[in-house]
């Protein structure tokens, strides 16, 4: 019986990239970087670097045969620097040497001489300066500029959310090894093995056919290894390509955290009107993206961005508009969520200081806005299927909400140095990737003469589960046993052209993709089945159920392994390559208009948190969650998917704070000044999925990994209120995350 993931993983069984073992000659790569934010390479110095003993090779820009471009979304990242430096952590060199600690050694003895140049850190003062990675981009709705008079109350302010740290558990690594005929296998770790595939055949010069990309698993990736796995593999394969040897390259965890790029921070302002009930007349918001020194993912997140501007709620007049700013940073990247979080907080944030204004609590406003069918999106989408005010309902009856608020309130009026809080986080997030094209996956199934499957699709496992879901719709298509199905490692030898593992679509896309491929085989074994049993029999009225043939409903004398034979022998076809796009997916950006999601996913979380006002720590102790999940296809999976991603929502908002020095230095290096949550901070987490149903989805389910993550906004909230029910004066703008040391100052301060 074969192994899932999950079993692979639960005995320690797994192999990693880093796991397998070494081939003879394998060489370590080891990259030279910028040591100073910006400025000019005015020389390179390899001498003493290239006198240690076991150096094989150095190798610069100017031994790259191909292009040195490994931009994806924009031409503007070259693979080594060579004239100009822009972040600190840019490679400028590949050393290549016997081993790991030889290359490390000696690209610290590499020696560059540099013209620095002034560097800019801050979105804000970029844009200040100009210095955008494209033209600012505006989604509308209604007329902002005349609703505001009809407005009963306006407020303005601004919201500010912080960088954040993937720390996947495997560091960025990849092996590249020679082939005959210059050709070249590469293992990475990439959620994007095509676009791997497909820079290092522009930086080799080479034809994409001979490069063969594959993927067994990942040790996470969060979106950290959608674009900023590619440049370790490029250098792997430039370098394995150069001494015609194996060459491996992998990243320390410090290295690792000061050479890739974060979640963006955002800076944002905003202005929002509601009349005397709270309902919501307008909303204006201008947010102010920190890209870092390149495009990456930049301009695709801020869209995405640009979508989720209004969460859950309907805004008649919006006026969203949005810049990415080009800063002397690390170029920052992928994250789960993908821009929706930071305008989720920022309308939030407007809410929270809206109920100031009017004197009531947050969740008036929020109620009183949800989204309710036939509604519309600020960029044209109609809501449909529209589930925000079943969960809000849900979240209070299952949970008991009116309640536990008033017991709160009992708590904090005899209570003085301690205060509890309860804050509300619904959410609302489109399924797509927003790029139309890349809504596309293929899939190659094999039955065998034994009856067993093979699967081979575009998904990357890092443990979210994809395969486990992959195997299990193969294993429903068949009526089969799941111990008969495989997956295969994702390979763009057998799956060319794959979109990334990314967006929550993994499932979705390459498991529709699976089940085209099953339903072509299943036909041919319908036929096979209706000749065996001769007389009238149609193939239309076989089926197959627990590995048994029906005929009209009533079980026949041949199994799956008899059928799977007499099709065989009757040289029928067991194997079957399938193609699926996404139906009615478009968006026309000359008018900032169209239908970019398949569908879109909601919820409603209660996050609360108990602070300790003489000390400033607290804890997120309960979060409540009524998610939208359709019908999930692994149930168990989706609900880690939902605890996991709200774990690491709360850290984003509330303890991991990534910051820099004057000149560019990532001084949270490590993970002991760069904290994450751990078990003993998790919040007891408890989730009810709603009892709903998803046509547009694979089975009827609906994507579970990105959406929960938003949850964790609660907690900044939650906080917020906490403090003012100790400090009723303080009213600072939103700026996570939360720290303790935060928390503190509001306590004892009006604004920090």
């Amino acid at each position: 019986m074969h192994a899932s993931d999950i079993d692979l993983h639960a005995q320690g069984a797994a192999i990693f990239t880093d796991d397998m073992a070494e081939p003879a000659g394998l060489l370590h790569a080891c990259p030279v970087v910028s040591n100073i934010a910006h400025g000019l390479i005015e020389r390179i110095d390899l001498q003493e670097a290239l006198e240690q003993l076991g150096i094989v090779t150095i190798l610069l820009a100017k031994d790259i045969p191909g292009s040195n471009n490994i931009g994806n979304a924009a031409p503007d990242e070259v693979l080594l620097a060579e004239k100009e430096v822009v972040y600190q952590g840019q490679p400028i060199a590949v050393v290549v040497a016997e081993s790991a600690a030889i290359a490390r050694q000696a690209a610290g003895l590499v020696r560059v001489s540099y013209s620095e140049l002034p560097a800019v850190f801050d979105a804000r003062m970029a844009h200040a300066q100009g210095l955008h990675i494209a033209p600012p981009r505006i989604f509308s709705l209604g007329d902002v500029d005349q609703a505001w008079q009809v407005c009963d109350v306006i407020v303005e302010g601004s919201a500010a959310s912080g960088a954040q740290e993937h720390v996947y558990l495997e560091t960025q690594v990849a092996v590249a090894y020679p082939l005959e005929n210059d050709c070249l296998k590469v293992v990475s770790a990439t959620q994007s093995p095509s676009m791997v595939q497909r820079v290092i055949a522009r930086v080799l010069d080479c034809a994409m056919h001979q490069v063969e990309v594959d993927v067994v698993r990942l040790g996470g990736g969060f979106g950290g290894k959608e674009e900023q796995a590619t440049g370790w593999a490029a250098m792997a394969a430039l370098a394995a390509s150069r001494v015609n040897k194996p060459v491996k390259i992998r990243l320390n965890r410090g290295d690792d955290m000061r050479w890739t790029g974060k979640r963006h921070p955002y800076d944002a302002d905003f202005k929002i009107g509601l009349d005397k009930t709270g309902k919501i007349l307008a909303y204006e918001v201008c947010f102010y993206q920190n890209a870092g020194a390149v495009a990456d993912l930049s301009l695709a997140i801020l869209e995405r961005t640009l979508f989720h501007a209004g969460n859950s709620y309907f805004i008649p007049n919006v006026r969203a508009t949005a810049v990415s700013c080009r800063t002397n940073l690390p170029p920052n990247t992928a994250f789960r969520g993908f821009g929706g979080p930071q305008a989720l907080f920022v309308l939030e944030a407007a809410i929270f200081k809206a109920a100031a204004a009017l004197n009531v609590d947050p969740a008036s406003i929020q109620q009183k806005n949800l989204l309710q069918e036939g509604q519309q999106f600020p960029y044209g989408m109609q809501v449909e299927n529209c589930r925000a005010q079943r969960c809000w309902r849900q979240l209070h009856e299952s949970f008991g909400l009116p309640q536990r608020q008033r017991t709160i309130e009992n708590f904090n009026a005899s209570h003085s140095l301690e205060k509890k809080a309860l804050a509300l986080m619904p959410i609302c997030f489109g399924i797509s990737f927003t790029a139309t094209f890349l809504n596309q996956a293929d899939a190659l199934v094999h039955v065998y003469a034994d009856g067993s499957v093979s699967v081979s699709c575009g998904a990357v496992e890092m443990g979210q589960g994809v395969k486990q879901k992959i195997r299990r719709i193969a294993a429903l298509a068949f009526a089969i046993d799941e111990a008969r199905v495989r997956v295969e490692s994702t390979n763009t030898a057998r799956i060319a052209n794959m979109s990334p593992t990314a967006a929550s679509c993994g499932a979705d896309l390459n498991g529709q993709a699976t089940l085209l491929a099953c339903r072509q085989i299943l036909q041919q074994l319908r036929t096979v089945a209706a000749g065996l049993l001769g007389g009238d029999a149609g193939p239309e009225q076989i089926s197959i159920q627990q590995e048994q043939v029906f005929l009209n409903g009533q079980p026949m004398a041949i199994g799956w392994n008899k059928l799977v034979s007499e099709a065989y022998l009757s040289r029928s076809a067991l194997s079957a390559h399938a193609h699926y796009a996404t139906p009615e997916v478009f968006f026309d950006r000359s008018k900032e208009q169209g239908r970019p999601f398949a569908y879109h996913v909601y919820g409603c979380a209660a996050v609360e948190v108990s602070v300790d006002c003489l000390r400033g720590t607290y804890r997120v102790t309960d979060v409540s969650i009524v998610h939208d999940g359709g019908r999930s296809l692994a149930p168990a999976i989706d609900r880690g998917q939902v605890e996991g991603a709200v774990v690491q929502g709360l850290g984003w908002m509330t303890m991991e704070e990534i910051l820099y020095d004057g000149q560019g230095r990532l001084l949270t290096d490590s993970l002991t000044t760069y904290k994450i949550p751990d078990i003993y901070s998790a919040p007891e987490i408890a989730v009810e999925f709603l009892d709903s149903d998803n046509p547009a989805g694979l089975m009827h389910s609906k994507a579970v990994g990105e959406p929960p993550l938003m949850y964790g906004i609660g907690g900044y909230f939650a906080l917020v209120k906490a403090i003012r029910a100790f400090n009723p004066g303080w009213q600072a703008e939103a700026i996570a995350p939360m720290t303790p040391e935060k928390v503190l100052l509001a306590l004892y301060e009006c604004d920090y």
